[in-house]
């Protein structure tokens, strides 16, 4: 395959304007001829034959040893002979590029038992010699007689040739001689391609099948025949619109997809599907197929395996196709094939970091595909409107919010920690260049939503929502996204085998995924009912600072030197405002409620850890499973008398103690959760307990710096 810069040298402004298509991208079918024209032009180049050969199916075996045999035929006389030159009848020599237009090779991808389109056939691996010498008689005995071959010799002007080759099978001593020449030259456990060399002029030199105009007008018409014949047509063609450039041509009904897409058993997808005049519900013209079938290197590299699907992330000029931006497009499609390690969305922003630039430019097809079985596949998710703009500008937001948000990064010099814990070690707890991989693959949403197995994935799973949402910038349910946080927090907490204590980093990462999301230049986001909406709204906090003391308006009356903090962080989290108390249906004040018991069943679940020393903690005690609005007024009643049990306590111990333990939080907590009655609370059950467990996440990390030299605490797992 040409590098970016010999494609460019190869083909000329105008050159490359001629094999373009006159309009833009509209569909499927319009990126997948694209990618075929660009691939057969930096593998076979131009011309009548160059999109009916596979060089990659041979690719294995360049330049590697007794790679090519080659049986060399004189059909100049009568009967035709074997070569009797200094090179022999049978030449066994090393497959180079050079010789890859020379063969003509055309690989059959479900030839089962059966032969190449071409006449030239690759061997399965590892054959002996004996199979290899069947193989090469077999140019004589069986590709002359495939039945697309045989019509075309009545009538091609040249059809004499392929007579003369079939004639060859007629001698059973010429077949053995064949056999014997391959055996004496080829080992066992040989890989090769077999091909032939004709000799059709008295004076002339052996020629290769490419060379040969009849020989490639056979295996054409064999590689076409197969585009109305499969699954069990008899002739699916027809006189229609060809659907890539709308001219009246022969089209073709069955042929291969490299997506699988529009297959004749497929009906689900097409109902009531008549295969013989498949034709007409999906017409596409014979040549049109045969580019589409070639688009399959470059779409199998950008295609990527995540939650047990196929992910096709195929980049595509948006607007007129231009050489300028099909260069860019093929520099995009190159980088992929030689590098799996990347995705598209990655190797466009390296590409171009300019992303205005990069967002004109370029769109992408975004679908995910779920194999059941053989032909059989499910297909979801898909868009045409893919744009780098929302997973670059994602991963960008997550990185800031995480390294610069006060919710995430302590303010300098500052005596207590900051509300939510960061990790170094933590996936999307640290600032990290691999966030924007983390986003295209999925990663970002495996790390935060409930896990499933793979092996048993369905079309309903919420990640794969997620993600193509995120790809093409559709807002994702908010109620979807509460729903997956809430189960993966629930099953940590009850694996106790697996995960030790409260999953407090993913907790905070999925805070942040929800902070990032709802940035206002994304708004990837949505709110199922109005209650949702504060949730959607971008978090307002500042960078490496808190909001002063003297600034807030509400103050608790122990002065607890924490509640600033607390303060700033409701105040500043759309989800928890006061500012959003008196919308019509707002259950802001019942959020904040589930938030502040969290909170305080977190700072005291801490303080029974580190002074108390006991193995279970209010934290273990009332875990986010059991929280619900019935049973929330008990637990607030039970943590409320705790932390009054733990305050008459430390009063005894030290003589005196200011005020409440916890009452920046105590304070707040009896306020909330008694107005309006939790019996009369209307939150749902998920979002009641996503910010529970926000709360605990908070409270467990709600102490002074001098505790702990870091927010992070490294004894849970890296991630």
């Amino acid at each position: 395959m040409l590098s970016p810069e010999a494609f460019r040298e190869a083909y000329s402004d105008d050159e490359l304007a001629d094999e373009l298509p006159d309009s833009p991208i509209g569909s499927l079918r319009d990126i997948q001829y694209l990618y075929g024209k660009l691939y057969t032009l930096a593998t076979t180049g131009g011309g009548k034959y160059a999109p009916y050969l596979t060089p990659d199916a041979a690719g294995d075996l360049v330049d590697t040893d007794d790679s090519l045999i080659v049986v060399r035929v004189d059909l100049t006389g009568d009967p035709p002979k074997l070569a009797d030159d200094e090179r022999g009848p049978v030449l066994v020599t090393r497959y180079t590029n050079e010789l890859v237009e020379k063969i003509g090779h055309c690989y059959y991808q479900n030839r089962g038992a059966g032969i190449d389109h071409s006449i030239t056939h690759k061997s399965g691996k590892n054959k002996n010699a004996e199979r290899l010498g069947k193989y090469a008689t077999d140019r004589f005995t069986r590709w002359p007689t495939e039945n697309a071959v045989a019509n075309l010799v009545e009538t091609h002007e040249d059809g004499w040739i392929i007579k003369n080759i079939a004639d060859i099978a007629e001698d059973e001593e010429t077949l053995e001689k064949i056999k014997e020449e391959v055996e004496r030259q080829i080992s066992d456990g040989q890989t090769s391609i077999l091909t032939v060399q004709v000799k059709t002029d008295d004076n002339g030199e052996y020629r290769w099948p490419g060379d040969v105009d009849v020989l490639m007008d056979a295996m054409r018409a064999q590689r076409l025949s197969k585009l109305v014949t499969k699954n069990k047509a008899k002739n699916s063609s027809g006189v229609a619109n060809d659907l890539i450039f709308g001219e009246t041509t022969r089209t073709v009904g069955t042929a291969q997809d490299p997506m699988n897409y529009f297959l004749g058993k497929q009906r689900e997808t097409f109902p009531g599907l008549d295969i013989e005049n498949a034709w007409r519900s999906h017409p596409i013209s014979e040549d049109s197929a045969i580019t589409v079938m070639n688009a399959e290197a470059f779409i199998e590299a950008c295609t990527y395996r995540t939650y047990g699907t196929k992910i096709y992330c195929l980049p595509y000029v948006f607007g007129r196709l231009t050489p300028n931006k099909v260069c860019k497009l093929y520099d995009l499609l190159y980088r992929a094939v030689e590098d799996d390690e990347t995705t598209p969305i990655e190797d466009a922003y390296i590409q171009e970091r300019d992303a205005e630039l990069t967002d004109r430019i370029f769109r992408f097809y975004v679908s995910a595909v779920m194999p059941h079985q053989t032909s059989r596949y499910d297909v979801f998710g898909e868009t045409m409107n893919g744009r780098l703009h929302y997973p670059k500008e994602l991963a960008f937001t997550h990185n800031r919010l995480v390294k610069d948000a006060s919710a995430f990064k302590r303010k300098p010099n500052a005596e207590w920690t900051a509300p939510l814990p960061t990790n170094e070690k933590w996936g999307l707890l640290e600032t990290n260049d691999d966030q924007l991989h983390a986003v295209s693959t999925g990663w970002y949403f495996i790390q935060t939503f409930a896990e499933r197995d793979d092996d048993e994935a369905d079309a309903d799973d919420p990640r794969i929502e997620a993600l193509v949402n995120v790809l093409s910038g559709e807002p994702i349910a908010v109620d979807l996204l509460l729903e997956e946080y809430v189960t993966r927090i629930i099953d940590e907490q009850a694996d106790d085998d697996e995960h030790e204590g409260f999953p407090s980093f993913v907790v905070a990462s999925q805070f942040a995924q929800l902070c990032a999301l709802a940035d206002e230049d994304l708004s990837l986001l949505k709110p199922n009912d109005p209650s949702k909406e504060p949730i959607t709204h971008e978090p307002t906090y500042d960078r490496y600072t808190i909001t002063p003391l003297e600034q807030i308006s509400i103050m608790t009356d122990g002065g607890h030197p924490a509640a600033p903090k607390l303060e700033s962080f409701i105040r500043e989290t759309p989800a928890l405002s006061p500012k959003y108390d008196d919308e019509e249906g707002s259950v802001t004040p019942q959020r904040r409620g589930a938030f502040l018991l969290g909170a305080l069943v977190g700072d005291i679940g801490s303080y029974q850890e580190y002074y108390e020393e006991r193995s279970t903690t209010l934290v273990d005690q009332y875990p986010v499973k059991s929280i619900t609005r019935s049973r929330i007024k008990k637990v607030t009643q039970e943590t409320v008398a705790k932390t009054l049990t733990y305050t008459r306590q430390e009063k005894k111990e030290r003589g005196s103690y200011p005020g409440t333990k916890a009452d920046h939080i105590v304070d707040r907590l009896r306020n909330t959760i008694l107005n309006p009655d939790p019996d009369e609370w209307e939150i749902d059950t998920d979002d009641l307990r996503f910010y529970y467990a926000l709360g605990v996440t908070y409270g467990m990390n709600d102490h002074p710096w001098s505790q702990g030299n870091s927010d992070a605490d490294d004894s849970e797992e890296e991630h």
